[in-house]
């Protein structure tokens, strides 16, 4: 899925995280602990479990990688548990104890939307703190449209579904389009059936930091492209803080501009086939 798109459907996911969310909140409610602020912890709990599930696995069924779903949706999963559990009674004390009214409670919600985009930074392709950036504008957004649409519907139960569906559509683009916005490397598959797919690479940019091999094992490699004529593990990337060097690990070879490889430094436009796959390395100055 190419960059626009993919945060439009990090919204959608996002927004339908944040209705079964409310579904599961209003299922349990406040009727199972009479303390509001361990209910408000609970209710919190569940809502960002699930808005963090379906944000998390967005990156790996965009790209067909369904290991790095299940791994990244259960990081992500886990880490909006702890962000609802601190955000929604957080928010609730600032309006009520402390008297910030609605902006207090926009503020718990930034808090919950800046850590659910510390876990798609973490185990995404980006630097964790444009997630976090990204979740924390979403999040605030969030939150006010959540508060407003609350006030403004007069049925409650109406007014918190619609308002989850939109906390939840936010903090998924905001996320997805901070990262977009301020990537500098990027792969933008051409041809086979990811075609379209564009694979952020900044997280992978520092000298020193990890190597990212493409292959299409999701077992061995980081991007996996469905490609009987791919290796397990083709290529790795490797970043200097400038930009990559790619060096081919396969029988088949790697060709850069029709050109076979071994190991060269990648500058921007150059395209790169492996087996029947061909793709365009992007990068910003």
């Amino acid at each position: 899925m190419n960059r626009r798109m993919r945060t439009y459907y990090y919204a959608i996911l996002g927004a339908i995280g944040g209705l079964i969310g409310w579904q599961l909140s209003d299922f349990l409610g406040l009727s199972i602990v009479t303390n509001l602020y361990l209910s408000e912890v609970i209710v919190g709990a569940l809502i960002g479990l699930v808005i963090g599930l379906f944000i998390g696995v967005a990156e790996g069924l965009l790209t067909r990688n369904f290991v790095q779903a299940l791994k990244s949706g259960s990081f992500s999963a886990l880490l909006g548990m702890i962000a609802g559990g601190i955000g929604l009674p957080l928010s609730e004390f600032l309006f009520q104890a402390v008297g910030a009214g609605i902006l207090g409670r926009v503020l718990g919600w930034a808090i919950f939307g800046l850590l659910l985009g510390l876990a798609e930074g973490v185990v995404g392709r980006s630097q964790a703190w444009k997630g976090m950036l990204g979740g924390l504008i979403g999040g605030a957004l969030g939150g006010f449209l959540l508060e407003s649409a609350r006030n403004w519907l007069t049925d409650p139960l109406t007014g918190k579904a619609a308002g989850l569906v939109l906390l939840g559509a936010s903090v998924g683009a905001f996320i997805s389009l901070i990262v977009v916005l301020l990537s500098r490397a990027w792969l933008e598959i051409t041809s086979g059936k990811l075609k379209g797919t564009e694979f952020i690479l900044d997280k992978f940019m520092r000298a020193g930091g990890p190597a990212v091999a493409i292959g299409s094992s999701p077992l061995k490699s980081e991007i996996v492209i469905p490609d009987p004529d791919i290796a397990p593990q083709h290529a790795m990337l490797t970043g200097d803080g400038i930009r990559f060097t790619l060096k081919d690990m396969s029988l088949s070879g790697t060709l850069i501009n029709g050109r076979k490889i071994e190991h060269t430094q990648l500058a921007n436009g150059q395209k790169i086939r492996m087996g029947n796959t061909e793709m365009v390395y992007h990068e910003k100055r």
